[in-house]
């Protein structure tokens, strides 16, 4: 039983986040408004359910990766709003890894499309 309280405050606690960061970050917004784009697309296009599993479920790390740069950039805010170059080198990686993400969805876009 106790394992299912746990897993219920798990779930809160993550839906918490998501909600805090769909209010708070404009970026991630952006990117939920993308993936509702390119999730349509995905079913306008005629694609096998392969190729519609790999663009959705890109999409859904693209929205992770934000996720985790939201919590990186408020991190490092909490402890400090003083310029270091390891905030910036902190900050700017969580940033870069959201953009890889994205470069995926559009690589596997790309090979979709023109395969």
């Amino acid at each position: 039983m106790e394992f299912f309280k746990r897993l219920k405050l798990r779930c809160i606690w993550s839906w918490e986040g998501v909600v805090a960061t769909w209010r708070n970050e404009y970026s991630f917004r952006s990117w939920v408004w993308a993936n509702m784009v390119s999730a349509l697309l995905a079913f306008a296009f005629p694609l096998t359910p392969a190729e519609r599993a790999v663009i959705l479920g890109l999409g859904i790390l693209v929205l992770a990766a934000e996720l985790i740069n939201t919590a990186i950039e408020d991190a490092v805010d909490y402890i400090s709003t003083d310029e270091h170059p390891l905030a910036k080198r902190a900050k700017d990686a969580g940033s870069a890894g959201v953009a890889v993400a994205a470069i995926a969805v559009g690589v596997a876009w790309l090979i979709i499309l023109i395969g």
